[in-house]
């Protein structure tokens, strides 16, 4: 059969789309963002009136997401780890609703933070909320699992999530897709129309009634496809093995005859009798997970029987960053070939602002327009312009979670820190800043709001912002007063007006918002492409 070279995070989309999806919902945020520009760039989804949108914030998106499987339509979101937090109120609250139609959520975390503020483990989550999880080890599994993960989800009415990591979400491999493409379901009402009706009274029961339901995830569990049990010869050790450190197992050996039991784990909530097989035939347990000990912890609880349990937490395996095939060699006894360390004369090269970044114009002047103050006091947020910590500009002090500027902006200044600034940028303020803008136009709160717009979601890619053309009004609507609301335009020849401006704004004893308006750099290039290309 004829494979399609994919990414993880596209054969997710395939898989969705393969599946009868009917919307996805989403917020940018690597390594997750490719799965909804795979399927916004479907010439079958957009054939066939697939949904597909970029939402103000991963919280938005799950509650959309929620709102189509309640019309009984299979539906997918999609976030990073770090948006499952924004995320929880509904993502949580979604296991006690259950579901109509399958819904997916796909939480994509990265072990060893290569664009993430923590590592994180999702699965921590989905087990708090006592959701099913789904953990491929290859491509061709992350493209069966959401064939199975809908399934899944109708046959139990429940949200089912789908765990990956930066490696699998970015790493190629060939995929066989199914011969034939479901069709989305047909609009179906709940049976039961109160079902998504939380009041206390229905929820007790339809809490009672997940936790009843355990039982049958954890047999399901038991007989997947995706948990296989490997024997082998040597009974001293037994490996349990999760997700894409399979793979990093199976490097260690290249003739792929593994001399120890191996657990696959793909899919959650554990199954005990296979565990429990393993524990009854060899001496010890080696855990291999990618992220947090989230089974070596309930394997030294659940087993209650002696057996030593190896892992990230005994220190046999580092408490933080990605696993690798060296790493696992070390655990298993083997050579440890991890190379000679990095010569000096190789010279690291940290990320940087962009030659022509407005980000870059905009902070000469906010360094200028402070100079005369003492320093650390801009709060910033996450985006291209968190750069702006390094040298030469040094002009943030803080990157905490998205929309975390403005408002410790405001606890600093209700704290007596005046004038206190924040830095966020057009999108981040859409997707979580406008609440703390409110709560400080409320308070009165003496702080200056830099909302950097270069017109897009630069970070992650070019995603369109949500408040295009509309940042000024939105402010308006919060209740900041217009005559302080002002506009820049970041570039050297307006620099000492903008310094002016700053300083005006600076001194003012409340809310004022600053918008430096100049597109970013990048996004000037690839829409110069475009235009030249259809020529």
């Amino acid at each position: 059969m004829q494979k399609t070279l994919l990414l993880g995070d596209e054969a997710i989309a395939q898989g969705a789309l393969d599946a009868g999806l009917s919307g996805i919902y989403a917020y940018p945020g690597t390594p997750s963002t490719e799965i909804t520009e795979f399927i916004q760039n479907s010439r079958y989804a957009r054939e066939n009136n697939i949904h597909s949108t970029w939402s103000a914030n991963e919280k938005t998106a799950m509650e959309a997401a929620l709102g189509m499987s309640y019309a009984g339509k299979r539906t997918m979101v999609c976030m990073k780890h770090v948006g499952l937090n924004v995320a929880a109120d509904p993502f949580i609250n979604s296991a006690i609703t259950g579901a109509n139609g399958g819904i997916i959520v796909v939480s994509a975390d990265d072990p060893s933070m290569h664009s993430s503020q923590n590592e994180q483990d999702s699965r921590a989550l989905g087990k708090f909320a006592l959701i099913p999880m789904l953990e491929p080890s290859n491509q061709q599994e992350a493209y069966d699992m959401v064939h199975y993960g809908f399934d899944f989800s109708e046959k139990y009415t429940v949200p089912v999530m789908l765990r990956i990591t930066t490696r699998m979400a970015h790493s190629r491999s060939g995929v066989v897709r199914r011969p034939e493409v479901r069709k989305p379901n047909d609009l179906k009402m709940p049976a039961d129309l109160r079902q998504f009706v939380l009041l206390p009274v229905i929820a007790k029961k339809r809490y009672r009634n997940l936790l009843a339901a355990q039982n049958d995830f954890t047999r399901e569990s038991e007989t997947s496809p995706f948990n296989r049990y490997f024997d082998g010869p040597d009974k001293s050790l037994g490996i349990i093995v999760c997700g894409i450190a399979y793979n990093y197992l199976l490097e260690n050996y290249p003739d792929r005859k593994l001399s120890h039991p191996v657990l696959k784990i793909g899919q959650y909530p554990l199954p005990h009798q296979l565990v429990a097989k393993m524990a009854a035939e060899c001496r010890e347990i080696l855990v291999l997970e990618d992220g947090y000990p989230v089974i070596e912890e309930l394997l030294k609880g659940f087993l209650g029987m002696g057996i030593k349990v190896r892992g990230r937490l005994d220190g046999t395996l580092p408490r933080d960053g990605e696993l690798n095939p060296n790493l696992v060699a070390v655990a298993l006894g083997k050579e440890d070939t991890y190379g000679l360390p990095v010569p000096d004369l190789v010279v690291g090269r940290p990320p940087s602002l962009c030659s022509g970044c407005p980000h870059i114009d905009s902070y000469y002047g906010l360094n200028e327009a402070l100079s005369s103050l003492p320093k650390g006091r801009v709060f910033s947020d996450i985006g291209c312009y968190t750069l702006g910590a390094l040298k030469p500009y040094e002009a943030i002090n803080s990157c905490v979670d998205m929309g975390a500027s403005i408002t410790m902006a405001k606890g600093a200044a209700d704290a007596g820190m005046v004038p206190a600034v924040a830095v966020i940028g057009d999108s981040t303020f859409t997707h979580s800043g406008m609440t703390g803008l409110l709560d400080a136009v409320n308070d009165r709160s003496p702080i200056t709001v830099l909302i950097l717009d270069n017109g897009t979601t630069a970070m992650t890619g070019g995603q369109n912002s949500p408040a295009n053309g509309r940042l000024e009004e939105i402010c308006k609507g919060l209740g900041v007063e217009e005559s302080h609301i002002r506009v820049l335009k970041p570039l050297k020849k307006y620099h000492e007006e903008n310094v002016k401006i700053l300083k005006e704004e600076l001194a003012y004893e409340g809310v004022s918002v600053i918008i430096p308006r100049r597109e970013c750099i990048v996004s000037i290039d690839k829409r110069m492409r475009e235009k030249f290309r259809n020529k």
